[in-house]
Parts: structure tokens; C-alpha cells; sequence
């Protein structure tokens, strides 16, 4: 009788202990799923930033090329005109 009632004991022990660790488990699953998903969703946000700013450095890019293109010619028209003054002195010198 004694011995049964150990067996018994021993059995509902087992049985609460493995209860527990399934409910364990599945709490730990679910908050790494929890989890997964907000780091998910952070690296989606992070990513759309990174999409966004590089669409804006292109656009930047294509604006800078402009500007370099408008002060080369304008450089160049500059030198022209000081060609053209520096004769037109040189004429009314003579």
C-alpha cells in the first residue's frame, strides 16, 4: 500500500511537472513570436527610411550634377567676356 501510494504520488508529480512545461513552453513560443514580429516590423520602418533617403540623395545627386553643368557654362561665358573686354581695351588703348 505504501509503495502505491508513492507510485502514485510520483505520478502526479510527473504529470504537474510536465503540465508545467508545456504551459511553459508555449508562453516562450508565443513571446519570441511577440517579439519577431516587432523586430520585424522596426527593420520593415528602418528600411523604408533607407529607401526614402536614398530616393531624396538621388534626387540631390541629379541637382548637383545641374548646378556643376550651370557654373562650368557660366565660367566659361565669364572667360569669353574677359577675352572680349581685355580686346575692347586693348582697341581704345590704340
Amino acid at each position: 500500500m505504501n509503495i502505491e501510494i508513492g507510485v502514485i504520488g510520483a505520478l502526479f508529480g510527473f504529470l504537474i511537472s510536465y503540465f508545467s512545461f508545456l504551459r511553459s513552453r508555449d508562453k516562450d513560443v508565443k513571446k519570441e513570436a511577440t517579439e519577431k514580429v516587432v523586430t520585424n516590423t522596426k527593420l520593415d520602418h528602418i528600411g523604408a527610411g533607407v529607401n526614402s533617403i536614398q530616393v531624396k540623395m538621388e534626387v540631390k545627386d541629379e541637382r548637383m550634377t545641374a548646378l556643376t553643368e550651370k557654373v562650368i557654362r557660366i565660367d566659361e561665358s565669364a572667360k569669353s567676356a574677359h577675352k572680349r573686354i581685355d580686346k575692347i581695351e586693348r582697341d581704345d588703348e590704340k
